[in-house]
């Protein structure tokens, strides 16, 4: 059974840095590339980061070039996604995903496999 679980999220300060953490289990973890999503309350799901299946190639969303940045370790089996200089429209449910692909897409519903997510809030 394919499971991702996040974790790390909680209520920070806008400036402030947090590390989420996507734990995956139930399947081949280094045959399939990882995404980061968020949705916040009223919006589409939007792409934050990805990373290609052996971590040699990634990709942000225009807003988190220069302060997130995704990592994987295929020991783990977890992918990471951290999080700096946060803003408080940064607030949203975070959620890790999984496409079984050498190039992450950037379109939620490409992806095959869904954490249940994890809210990070942050306040002005």
């Amino acid at each position: 059974q394919v499971q991702l679980v996040e974790s790390g999220g909680g209520l920070v300060q806008a400036g402030s840095s947090l590390r989420l953490s996507c734990a995956a289990s139930g399947y081949t973890f280094n045959w399939y590339g990882m995404g980061w999503f968020r949705q916040a309350p009223g919006k589409e799901r939007e792409f934050v980061a990805g990373i290609s299946r052996n971590g040699d190639s990634t990709q942000y969303g225009d807003f988190a070039k220069g302060r997130f940045t995704v990592s994987r370790d295929n020991a783990k089996n977890t992918v990471y996604l951290r999080m700096n200089s946060l803003k408080p429209e940064d607030t949203a449910v975070y959620y890790c995903a999984a496409k079984h692909t050498v190039v992450t897409p950037t379109t939620a519903s490409e992806y095959d496999y869904w954490g249940q997510g994890t809210q990070v809030t942050v306040s002005s």
